[in-house]
């Protein structure tokens, strides 16, 4: 199985990171000096990713404007235009035009920074129609452990909680989502529940990596730090 192109989730509003998105979008607020778009095609061009698809929307002419063809990059860049906010699933589904001829193609949302390795969900798609990246739930809390006595015995700084996985936001799927995508809607709340009762969606479970969804300003900062600190990538 060949997989060259990732689609980019990038046209939100980003209303929670306001005032920052009332001029830009919110996948090029910066962190660690770069957009979070650019951090996201250097991680995945670093793996191998050579294509881009980005969906668009919200000031999307200043991604378009910024990244042009992914010249300075070294990558090639598409880019599928919203007219009015059509959900993940729909914005997925208006670039069918511009990704009928993948065959299999990795989606990304547009505001997650991480490293975990897409090319590993490949050998869990057989007959499925898709693989979802599971990243471990961590707490948005410090957590205090007490032993039967009600002592405490140590503390731990936001620790990921064992057993529960939540959806990574990045995906790999074959060109058949694209007949059960709606015109408008979320590919998460609307699609994934019905190719997973027709057992055609799979998980794939990543343990030892960086992830993180930037949906405040706690976040933006958090990941600043990771970057600047090396945290997250060695490119």
């Amino acid at each position: 199985m060949k997989v060259e192109t990732a689609a980019i989730l990038a046209g939100g509003y980003g209303k929670r990171l306001r005032p920052l998105t009332d001029s830009i979008p919110k996948p090029m607020i910066e962190v660690g000096g770069r957009p979070i778009l650019e951090w996201q095609m250097l991680w995945l061009r670093s793996l191998g990713i050579k294509k881009f698809v980005l969906l668009v929307g919200y000031l999307g002419e200043i991604i378009k404007s910024y990244f042009g063809n992914g010249e300075k990059l070294k990558v090639e860049i598409k880019y599928s235009f919203e007219n009015e906010p059509l959900g993940t699933g729909g914005a997925i589904k208006n670039a069918y035009n511009v990704m009928k001829d993948e065959k299999y193609f990795f989606v990304v949302n547009g505001d997650i920074i991480t490293n975990l390795n897409p090319y590993e969900m490949v050998s869990d798609l057989e007959d499925e129609i898709g693989v979802i990246a599971l990243a471990p739930l961590q707490s948005q809390y410090g957590v205090v452990d007490v032993d039967s006595n009600g002592h405490i015995r140590g503390f731990r700084e936001k620790p990921k909680i064992e057993g529960i996985w939540i959806n990574a936001g990045v995906y790999l799927l074959k060109s058949e989502i694209f007949e059960m995508l709606p015109k408008k809607g979320d590919i998460e709340k609307e699609t994934f529940p019905k190719v997973a009762e027709q057992n055609k969606l799979k998980g794939k479970k990543y343990f030892d990596i960086y992830w993180k969804s930037i949906d405040s300003h706690k976040d933006l900062e958090e990941v600043d730090k990771a970057i600047r600190e090396k945290k997250v990538f060695s490119f």
